[in-house]
């Protein structure tokens, strides 16, 4: 008897190993995909590296500091690198994200494809605003302030001489740290999308959400309030935007069962 069902398990072994062997190569390809598409935009990227720098340090001088220094004698070039790759991640991102989307789309439903479509679309949009209110808005009064501790203090000459590495994480920091935090929106709408809260909750909890965007605007801004203010501002605003498209999306899914079940 149990040879009997010995090749039935392992006909049924086989079968449920093909799809899993599947996925892992259509993963695969993806991720060859995805690493290609960084690879091609970190050669352009490179080449192209000296005027990008040129374009991040535009804050520096309207700020008023023309002057860059580096220290090590290796500083210089892996500046450019890191230049390279930041510009790289943003030009590929959007390819990526097809990617992901095209290895997670057949595993789904229509209904749930046209639910998780926008966030996919909405995400760089959201980023690039960020982005955009980091180097245009926070960076120039971050600089300002930081910079207005030059001169004599005390009797003493103080003179801004930021290196280009230091100078870089810090711009990496608030390009990055604006664009990845106005993306709010996206995961309390996912995390609503799948169970995991409700709206209810998150009105409950807009208290506490104040206070994580006052704290993560202080980890990733400089000490003075306006910077801090900038960030965290767009943050509480962002968090009400999501609970509005939260509870329109409600609305339209209390509105699709109402008319299924008519």
């Amino acid at each position: 008897m149990s040879d009997a069902v010995k090749p039935d398990r392992l006909e049924d072994l086989d079968v449920t190993k093909a799809p899993l062997l599947d996925h892992l190569i259509e993963l695969r390809r993806r991720l060859l995909w995805s690493f290609a598409s960084l690879a091609v935009s970190f050669g352009v990227c490179l080449y192209f590296a000296r005027p990008i720098f040129g374009f991040l340090v535009q804050p520096l001088l309207a700020a008023g500091q023309d002057r860059l220094i580096y220290t090590a004698v290796f500083e210089a070039f892996f500046v450019e690198i890191k230049v390279a790759f930041f510009s790289a991640l943003m030009i590929a991102f959007p390819f990526i994200a097809n990617q992901l989307w095209q290895f997670i789309a057949p595993g789904l439903y229509s209904q749930e494809k046209r639910a998780f479509l926008p966030f996919l679309l909405l995400t760089p949009f959201l980023f690039l605003a960020g982005a955009a209110l980091a180097y245009y808005v926070a960076m120039p009064v971050a600089l300002h302030f930081l910079l207005g501790y030059e001169g004599n203090i005390a009797g003493v000459h103080q003179e801004a001489l930021p290196g280009v590495g230091n100078y870089l994480d810090f711009v990496t920091r608030f390009i990055f740290g604006f664009g990845v935090a106005f993306l709010l929106p996206v995961l309390l709408m996912l995390l609503e999308r799948a169970g995991l809260v409700t709206r209810q909750q998150l009105k409950s909890g807009r208290r506490y959400a104040i206070v994580v965007a006052f704290v993560i605007a202080a980890v990733l801004t400089p000490p003075d309030i306006i910077s801090q203010l900038l960030l965290a501002i767009p943050l509480v605003l962002l968090y009400e935007v999501s609970l509005v498209a939260i509870w329109l999306t409600e609305r339209k899914r209390a509105r699709a069962a109402a008319a299924s079940g008519e």
